[in-house]
């Protein structure tokens, strides 16, 4: 098997995208989505925190059934499990806190040492931590998990911040802006580690998704806008369809090159 066929093997395998400009705003809206989402079905439709909780993670482990028995990386699907475990690591975090009355110190801790346990058993499984080539149900296993514990870290990490600071959702937003902003620069100019620096923003994104979708659909006299999540979610998802249909073209695109 010629060097070129491994290749196109290799790339018909891979099952995420490249981290694009493209994908951190998808991130972004998937994790809004999921701070809006899950805030319109337990309070708005009155499923409740429990009830939520378990729609939605039915739905997470059916969207990931359907992500791991896929051999590529196929646009539509990969991003409906991101939302969906958005949605639920945001609800983890919310049952062990309002539910279970465990502090917001005490659930970040916790989801920070979990998702250091999963890097260290991933390392030493893989011998790489690499975001840009998963190509094995074992590896996929890991970067899911990863994925999980950043989005229940980034929402108790997230509201711990915002909560001590007493900042508002504006300047919360912005904060989180500037840090990722900076991330960015010390990963282009001063060689920081790229998988550390991907990880990093990748834990930032919850909680500014968060504080953007309050923003927006919190009362005015708490600082937002009163758009109602309904319209928020509809905005979104509409704008994220839109960004996933570019993606598939893009793959396509990429498909028949190197098929040619």
């Amino acid at each position: 098997m010629t060097e070129s066929t491994d290749r196109k093997i290799a790339t018909m395998l891979n099952k995420v995208p490249e981290v694009t400009l493209v994908f951190w705003i998808i991130k972004i809206m998937a994790t809004t989505v999921g701070e809006t989402g899950a805030d319109f079905l337990s309070t708005t439709m009155n499923m409740g925190l429990v009830g939520t909780s378990y729609v939605m993670g039915a739905l997470c482990l059916i969207t990931l059934v359907f992500q791991f028995r896929t051999r590529k990386y196929i646009p539509a699907i990969y991003w409906l499990v991101v939302v969906f475990i958005s949605v639920v690591g945001t609800l983890i975090s919310d049952n062990l806190v309002e539910n279970m009355g465990f502090s917001l110190g005490t659930t970040s801790i916790v989801f920070g040492a979990a998702l250091i346990v999963t890097f260290i058993m991933w390392y030493i499984s893989e011998k790489t931590l690499d975001v840009q080539y998963i190509h094995t149900s074992r590896r996929e296993l890991f970067y899911w998990a990863a994925i999980l514990f950043t989005f229940a870290l980034g929402t108790s990490a997230g509201d711990l911040i915002s909560e001590s600071l007493g900042l508002g959702y504006a300047l919360t937003a912005l904060m989180f802006i500037s840090i990722i902003a900076l991330i960015f620069l010390a990963y282009r100019f001063a060689h920081v580690n790229g998988v550390l620096s991907f990880w990093l923003a990748y834990i930032l994104t919850r909680p500014l998704g968060a504080s953007i979708g309050d923003l927006l659909t919190q009362d005015p006299k708490d600082g937002g806008f009163g758009i109602s999540t309904t319209v928020i979610n509809i905005v979104f998802l509409i704008a994220m369809v839109g960004l996933v249909v570019y993606l598939t073209f893009e793959e396509r695109k990429k498909v028949e090159v190197v098929s040619a």
